[in-house]
Protein backbone atom coordinates (compact mmCIF):
# COMPACT_ATOMS: atom_id res chain seq x y z
CA UNK A 1 0.00 0.00 0.00
CA UNK A 2 1.29 3.48 -0.86
CA UNK A 3 0.77 6.13 1.82
CA UNK A 4 1.71 9.76 1.96
CA UNK A 5 1.31 12.82 4.15
CA UNK A 6 3.07 15.94 5.38
CA UNK A 7 5.37 15.90 8.41
CA UNK A 8 4.32 19.42 9.41
CA UNK A 9 0.55 19.07 8.96
CA UNK A 10 -1.23 20.07 12.17
CA UNK A 11 2.01 20.68 14.06
CA UNK A 12 1.21 24.32 14.90
CA UNK A 13 -1.80 23.38 17.06
CA UNK A 14 -0.71 23.55 20.72
CA UNK A 15 -1.69 20.60 22.88
CA UNK A 16 -1.15 19.81 26.55
CA UNK A 17 0.52 16.50 25.64
CA UNK A 18 3.02 15.50 22.97
CA UNK A 19 1.46 14.11 19.82
CA UNK A 20 3.04 10.89 18.56
CA UNK A 21 1.92 9.51 15.21
CA UNK A 22 3.20 6.21 13.81
CA UNK A 23 3.94 6.74 10.13
CA UNK A 24 5.20 3.23 9.37
CA UNK A 25 5.52 0.06 11.40
CA UNK A 26 7.00 -3.33 10.57
CA UNK A 27 8.26 -6.09 12.88
CA UNK A 28 11.77 -4.54 12.90
CA UNK A 29 11.16 -0.85 12.19
CA UNK A 30 8.87 1.92 13.42
CA UNK A 31 8.86 5.52 12.13
CA UNK A 32 7.13 8.16 14.23
CA UNK A 33 6.45 11.87 14.00
CA UNK A 34 6.50 13.53 17.42
CA UNK A 35 5.26 17.08 17.99
CA UNK A 36 6.17 18.85 21.23
CA UNK A 37 5.21 22.29 22.53
CA UNK A 38 7.27 22.80 25.67
CA UNK A 39 6.89 19.24 26.96
CA UNK A 40 9.71 17.49 28.80
CA UNK A 41 10.24 14.19 30.56
CA UNK A 42 8.77 14.08 34.07
CA UNK A 43 11.28 14.63 36.91
CA UNK A 44 13.33 11.50 37.54
CA UNK A 45 12.03 9.72 34.41
CA UNK A 46 14.52 8.12 31.98
CA UNK A 47 13.71 6.43 28.67
CA UNK A 48 15.25 2.95 28.55
CA UNK A 49 14.14 1.58 25.18
CA UNK A 50 14.59 -1.98 23.96
CA UNK A 51 14.99 -0.75 20.36
CA UNK A 52 17.66 1.62 19.05
CA UNK A 53 16.43 4.99 17.81
CA UNK A 54 17.66 7.42 15.16
CA UNK A 55 16.04 10.81 15.59
CA UNK A 56 16.21 14.10 13.66
CA UNK A 57 14.85 17.44 14.82
CA UNK A 58 12.92 19.04 11.96
CA UNK A 59 11.77 22.25 13.68
CA UNK A 60 11.87 23.95 17.07
CA UNK A 61 14.53 23.09 19.62
CA UNK A 62 15.14 20.51 22.33
CA UNK A 63 17.54 19.62 25.09
CA UNK A 64 18.36 15.93 25.66
CA UNK A 65 20.31 14.46 28.53
CA UNK A 66 21.94 11.04 28.58
CA UNK A 67 22.48 9.36 31.93
CA UNK A 68 26.16 8.60 31.20
CA UNK A 69 27.03 12.15 30.00
CA UNK A 70 27.79 15.14 32.18
CA UNK A 71 26.31 17.79 29.86
CA UNK A 72 22.97 17.99 28.11
CA UNK A 73 22.80 18.14 24.29
CA UNK A 74 21.11 21.10 22.62
CA UNK A 75 19.34 20.19 19.37
CA UNK A 76 18.36 22.60 16.60
CA UNK A 77 16.61 21.92 13.25
CA UNK A 78 18.62 19.47 11.18
CA UNK A 79 20.44 17.93 14.17
CA UNK A 80 20.19 14.16 14.40
CA UNK A 81 21.54 11.45 16.65
CA UNK A 82 21.50 7.70 17.09
CA UNK A 83 20.46 6.38 20.48
CA UNK A 84 21.55 2.77 21.11
CA UNK A 85 19.10 0.40 22.76
CA UNK A 86 19.03 0.86 26.57
CA UNK A 87 20.94 4.17 26.48
CA UNK A 88 19.05 5.90 29.27
CA UNK A 89 18.03 9.40 28.23
CA UNK A 90 15.45 12.09 28.88
CA UNK A 91 14.03 15.19 27.24
CA UNK A 92 15.01 18.12 29.46
CA UNK A 93 13.10 20.73 27.44
CA UNK A 94 11.44 21.53 24.12
CA UNK A 95 10.66 24.92 22.60
CA UNK A 96 7.63 26.39 24.43
CA UNK A 97 6.95 29.00 21.71
CA UNK A 98 7.23 26.97 18.49
CA UNK A 99 6.39 23.42 17.49
CA UNK A 100 9.27 21.01 17.98
CA UNK A 101 8.80 18.36 15.29
CA UNK A 102 10.85 15.17 15.54
CA UNK A 103 11.18 12.26 13.13
CA UNK A 104 12.09 9.12 15.07
CA UNK A 105 13.16 5.84 13.46
CA UNK A 106 13.13 2.92 15.92
CA UNK A 107 14.95 -0.21 14.77
CA UNK A 108 16.08 -3.58 16.09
Amino acid sequence: MITNGNLFAGSAARRAEEVIATLLATPDLKIERIVSHGQASPPGFWYDQAWAEWVVLLSGSATLRFEKETAARELRPGDFLHIPAHARHRVEATDPEHATVWLAVHHR
